[in-house]
């Protein structure tokens, strides 16, 4: 019964983003391959689900079904190339056999394994959009934006961007370096975008992100400049909700000729507060207040700004070797004492 609820509740998500606006209706496999399942205790019958239901409510529109891969604990633990590359076969072995329309490769934060990632998934012959989760200063191995571009475009990616880890003034900004980088090379991009400004090291991540959270007025600035820039796919990643969606495609809708379904019983701009009881409310249904409003967290300590954690260890790190057994409590005393020493 649990499980079935499960499905039940995962369905009506994808429903709402589809009714939202959403395009693409992505598979719910984030960080799912195999040696990160088993790490886990699950198999890959979690990814035929996710697929499955994705599929069953993109036919309920016309919205396309697109599946992923991230990067691997494998990678991290120093395995080879061939090894890592097995790992990406063997998930997408569920997105061929579930007929998924495209790929993506997310969340990377070294190129050197996105491309092998682009290089497995260009195999299934279907179209394969990448995106790093990276700054102005490149990957952690400070490739620049631009260079990582064109090593993924060579590398047979159809799509370029980033998702994650920064604000869309950065991620806007990211992705427009990755397209001047590239030079005479054509090629789409998209920008994915996390709900936070700043770096996924930083001391909220990852239980207390909620004043984070932005605004649909966000949203819609995000949405415009976005596709001012050149930017033709765009969406969202950690914490993204349907409304977030909905701002994107009302932003977008001249350009895209429509309103989404879930503007039917949504009024634009805070129209619908012009029947308010209080006239400072009612003061508020206009687009000028809400595109100049400057959000508050309402917390009068509440810093605006996060301290990334700055631990500086990537590929390779003893820290990050992945393994079953869970972390002891004396390697978690240690990782305490380092995390009061750099916050």
């Amino acid at each position: 019964m649990a499980e079935f609820r499960g499905y039940l509740a995962m369905r009506q998500l994808h429903r709402e983003f589809l009714r939202a606006g959403a395009d693409i209706l992505q598979t719910f496999t984030f960080y799912a391959s195999d040696d990160k399942l088993e790490n886990r205790g699950n198999g890959k019958q979690i990814n035929e689900a996710a697929c499955d239901l994705a599929r069953e409510v993109a036919d309920e529109g016309d919205a396309l079904v697109a599946g992923g891969v991230s990067q691997t604990p494998s990678y991290l633990s120093c395995k080879s190339e061939a090894e890592v590359k097995a790992i990406f076969m063997k998930q997408i072995e569920v997105y061929v056999q579930r007929k998924v329309d495209f790929l993506i490769a997310e969340y990377f934060e070294h190129v050197e394994e996105a491309e092998w990632a682009v290089q497995v998934l260009k195999t299934t012959g279907k179209p394969v959009a990448v995106t790093l989760c990276i700054g102005p200063e490149g990957d952690l191995n400070g490739v620049s934006p631009g260079d990582c571009a064109v090593r993924l475009v060579q590398a047979g990616a159809d799509i370029v961007g980033v998702n994650c880890h920064f604000d869309p003034v950065t991620a806007v900004k990211t992705v427009k370096m990755m397209m001047e980088g590239g030079g005479s090379l054509s090629f789409p991009s998209v920008s994915g975008l996390a709900r936070y400004s700043f770096l996924i090291r930083g001391a909220t991540c990852s239980a207390a992100l909620e004043p984070r959270v932005l605004t649909r007025w966000d949203m819609q600035k995000y949405a415009r400049d976005a596709y001012d820039s050149g930017i033709r796919y765009i969406g969202g990643c950690c914490g993204f909700q349907p409304y977030h969606t909905r701002a994107l495609a009302e932003e977008l809708a001249a350009e895209r000729g429509f309103l989404p379904a879930a503007s039917e019983k949504h009024g634009s701009w805070g129209s619908g507060l012009e029947m308010h009881t209080k006239p400072w409310v009612r003061a508020r249904a206009r687009r000028d207040y809400w595109e100049k409003l400057p959000p508050a967290s309402g917390r009068p300590h509440c810093a605006s700004m996060s301290t990334p954690a700055g631990w500086g260890v990537t590929k390779g790190h003893a820290q990050l070797m992945q393994k079953k057994e869970s972390t002891t409590q004396d390697e978690l005393k240690v990782l305490f004492g380092k995390s009061v020493t750099n916050q």
